[in-house]
């Protein structure tokens, strides 16, 4: 009996953990072959890679993010080998199995929930006795009628053998994510989230977890995230993942998801001072800091401790943090999510996501809907159109929102300019993405394509536009600075018009070359001639004087040098008339 097990991804560079889970724990009993794709695959091209492997069996993963090609692949599937068993499993259909299964004749079981040791006590069944009511969370059909299982105990997870060390995914560890659990279950009964049905929080040996990570290191990974739902909710087992890793990362990255307000000041303070610059990313669940909304959803977030996190995080300069938003929980109006917005754009993340509240099979807002009158997509993934507070036209103009923040922000293409915009001219954070995002709507940009030089053109047209801009060529100036900072080599083409002549760049160039300390020591120590100078910086008037911490009222000439050795780009100011004054 061949089986294969195999997923659809949301990219090529992800990987599916459940496969591997699943095949560790069958086999040798059942070997299994696992083969994966991605949601931008063709349906013909999967369906003729499976049929090609001519297998007995295929069990797919699903997600909320795969279902709907996963069912495209399974009803052609079932067309050209409908003697092929189809199993399917993962959180996408481990609730309201009953629809699932009235709703998909060409799927014959359905693994309902943690599927190790259930798929492989199917596949003992369908190799011997058949005897699939033995079988614990399990669905299936006989005669017509849906048939469920009892629930499977919790499987203890060091019985699970390890699923990170098959050799056919050697070659692809330093191309792809590797995703690693050391705990499954969540202390938390977040409404919104499925990790909230299941009671307590189970873990791998420590010992096994760090010899699977040091083979996965020492393999070639690169980028190894966590799936723990809470990686930090055991202080002393997470704070010996940390400093194994800080002691053996070999340049690979890890992401884990914390939760900041447990997090102790202490460990804090470790990772500030142990913790390699770069190697630690931490996702943080905001969501909302509106606490009447929090509690509605059983919620438990103390904002000023996560905050206070956040900050000893981005003051210690060495972790990256990727904080999350959801726009439409429940009584968290258009109002109250721009002072949420507000609260945690405050703190300057590194990225900052706004997600929309996806009403997922099996959570409890999702079974409670009715009480705020809850408008969601039928399909995957069951994102929100509009509820009792937030109306459509909102949810519309919150996206606008997301699109420009992803753009402008979370890209780091130009963060003194927004820095400055957020600061100065817009009442708060959210009004100017808001602001820019309903123009940027308007325009049709949402619909075509753009170039570096687009998104700065793009933001300078609706400066001008707005018209009420206090000091726009400062900001503009500011835009040149980010501008060439975002150039590894000296740029072909700019967003605006120089507004230096070739005789006067010329005549700046000179001064430079032969009085470079007038600029800086720094400047100085690049010991650039005048040929160089020419061929690898550009130079414009700003109205400011950049300094370390400000931008001071000092009429000043640009310099951009674009460094051919290293392929990094400096930035330097010089106030004007230091320089003018030895203009000849």
């Amino acid at each position: 009996m061949k089986t294969v097990v195999t997923t659809l991804n949301a990219k090529y560079i992800h990987t599916c953990l459940a496969l591997r889970c699943l095949k560790a724990y069958a086999e040798p009993e059942f070997p299994i072959e696992m083969v994966e794709y991605t949601i931008k695959d063709p349906t013909m091209n999967i369906v003729s890679d499976l049929y090609e492997r001519k297998p007995d069996v295929i069990g797919f993963s699903c997600y909320i993010w795969n279902i709907e090609e996963t069912i495209k692949v399974i009803n052609m599937i079932k067309k050209v080998m409908p003697h092929t068993k189809i199993i399917l499993g993962g959180p996408e259909v481990s609730y309201d199995v009953n629809d699932w299964l009235k709703t998909l004749e060409n799927v014959d079981f359905i693994v309902i929930g943690e599927g190790e040791e259930t798929f492989k006590h199917l596949l003992e069944e369908m190799s011997t006795t058949k005897k699939y009511h033995m079988v614990f969370g399990l669905a299936y059909r006989k005669d017509e009628e849906i048939i469920i299982t009892a629930p499977r105990p919790k499987l203890k997870l060091d019985d699970v053998p390890t699923p990170y060390r098959f050799p056919e995914d050697l070659d692809g560890l330093s191309k792809r994510v590797t995703y690693f659990e050391t705990s499954r279950g969540c202390p938390y009964s977040c409404q919104f989230c499925l990790s909230s049905i299941e009671v307590g929080v189970r873990y791998v040996d420590i010992e096994r977890v760090k010899s699977d990570l040091l083979f996965l290191i020492e393999s070639g990974a690169k980028l190894i995230k966590f799936v723990d739902r809470t990686f930090n909710i055991k202080r002393d087992y997470a704070l010996e993942i940390f400093r194994f890793l800080i002691d053996n990362h070999q340049d690979c990255v890890f992401q884990f998801e914390i939760t900041a307000d447990i997090m102790r000041p202490e460990v804090l303070s470790y990772l500030n001072e142990h913790a390699p610059s770069g190697i630690f990313r931490f996702e943080i669940g905001v969501q909302s800091t509106n606490d009447a909304t929090n509690e509605l959803v059983m919620r438990r977030q103390n904002f000023e401790k996560l905050k206070r996190t956040v900050m000893m995080v981005k003051e210690g300069g060495k972790i990256d943090q990727h904080l999350d938003l959801i726009a439409g929980l429940p009584d968290e109006d258009y109002a109250s999510f721009r002072n949420t917005f507000n609260d945690v754009f405050e703190m300057r993340p590194e990225e900052m996501q706004l997600g929309f509240l996806k009403m997922l099979r099996g959570t409890g807002l999702r079974l409670r809907a009715d009480q705020h009158d809850y408008v969601y997509m039928d399909h995957s993934p069951y994102e929100i159109l509009q509820n009792n507070v937030l109306s459509f036209d909102e949810i519309i103009r919150i996206k606008r929102v997301e699109d420009v923040l992803e753009k402008y922000w979370n890209d780091h293409r130009m963060d003194r300019t927004i820095e400055y915009l957020v600061t100065h001219e817009f009442d708060s954070a959210f009004d100017f993405f808001q602001e820019f995002g309903d123009y940027w709507d308007e325009r049709g940009w949402a619909r075509i394509g753009h170039q570096l030089e687009d998104l700065f053109s793009r933001l300078d047209q609706f400066l001008l536009h707005r018209q009420r801009t206090s000091k726009l060529e400062t900001i503009r100036g500011l835009m040149m600075v980010d501008f060439f900072d975002n150039h590894k080599h000296k740029p072909r083409k700019t967003w605006w018009n120089f507004s230096l002549t070739k005789q006067e760049q010329s005549r700046f160039l000179l001064i430079l070359a032969d009085q470079p300390e007038l600029v800086s020591n720094h400047f100085a120590s690049l010991a650039l001639n005048e040929k160089e100078l020419h061929k690898h910086t550009m130079i414009e008037t700003v109205p400011f004087h950049l300094t370390k911490d400000a931008v001071n009222d000092e009429p000043s000439l640009l310099i951009a040098y674009f460094n051919p050795k290293t392929n990094q780009s400096q930035v330097f100011t010089s106030p004007l008339e230091k320089l003018t004054s030895h203009i000849n």
